[in-house]
């Protein structure tokens, strides 16, 4: 071994000057594309939700009305999510997700190669709360409690309901979601089907069936959820 490692030095060391020349110009490239792909993933890392979904869209080669034609969604809605004035509910980034055949982790965070993500109390931070600028209301906040795990299956939420009287049409979308009622009462609406859940209950449920959850009665209600997509 140590023979060979030697001749292994002595090729390099009996190199020319010109074959060294002509090799350098190639690794100043290989290093020059690492140093700008390093540049671009730290960028991408810090790209809220709306930026985010531009660069992948504008990546794939999609317009807008490709976009919407593949969400069922309008495209000035579409506009308003990338341009960060409106803050798209759960639902809505999973269709994106979909849409842009990327997991709904990637459109929230890239998140790191760990394999496993803490996510401390003072890190949380709110990730929708209005349907847009003009005001139009969801009707709940969301936290996402592991932004920094790379390539995830799981999504998981807290989400505080707040009681609205407008009234929100039901959502579909692919995947599976389950949901622990931590305060406050909660209705949850499945095709025909309605259950009110109090603190301690679980509901699991395809999410490709028409659903509405909300809070039930006057008070707002604080849940975990965790969305599974494909």
């Amino acid at each position: 071994m140590a023979g060979e490692t030697d001749n292994n030095h002595q090729g390099f060391d009996n190199q020319t000057d010109e074959d060294k020349k002509s090799a350098r110009p190639l690794a100043d490239f290989l290093a020059g594309v690492a140093a700008v792909a390093a540049e671009a993933v730290s960028a991408d890392e810090d790209l809220p939700v709306g930026r985010r979904v531009k660069q992948i869209r504008e990546q794939k080669g999609l317009s807008l009305t490709d976009l919407a034609q593949r969400t069922g969604m309008d495209e000035q809605t579409l506009s308003d999510i990338e341009k960060e004035s409106a803050s798209p509910p759960l639902g809505v980034l999973v269709k994106l997700g979909k849409a842009l055949e990327m997991k709904l982790g990637t459109l929230i965070a890239s998140g790191t190669d760990r394999p496993y993500a803490v996510v401390r109390v003072s890190e949380r931070q709110k990730m929708s709360r209005f349907a847009s600028q003009r005001g139009t209301r969801y009707g709940y906040t969301y936290q996402a409690l592991a932004p920094q795990k790379k390539d995830r299956s799981m999504e998981p939420f807290l989400v505080t309901l707040e009681p609205v009287e407008e009234e929100v049409p039901p959502s579909t979308h692919d995947g599976e979601e389950f949901i622990f009622v931590l305060e406050g009462k909660l209705e949850v609406i499945i095709g025909d089907a309605r259950e009110i859940l109090e603190p301690g209950d679980t509901i699991y449920y395809d999410s490709n069936q028409p659903h509405l959850v909300r809070s039930y009665g006057r008070n707002s209600a604080r849940i975990v959820a965790v969305l599974y997509s494909q």
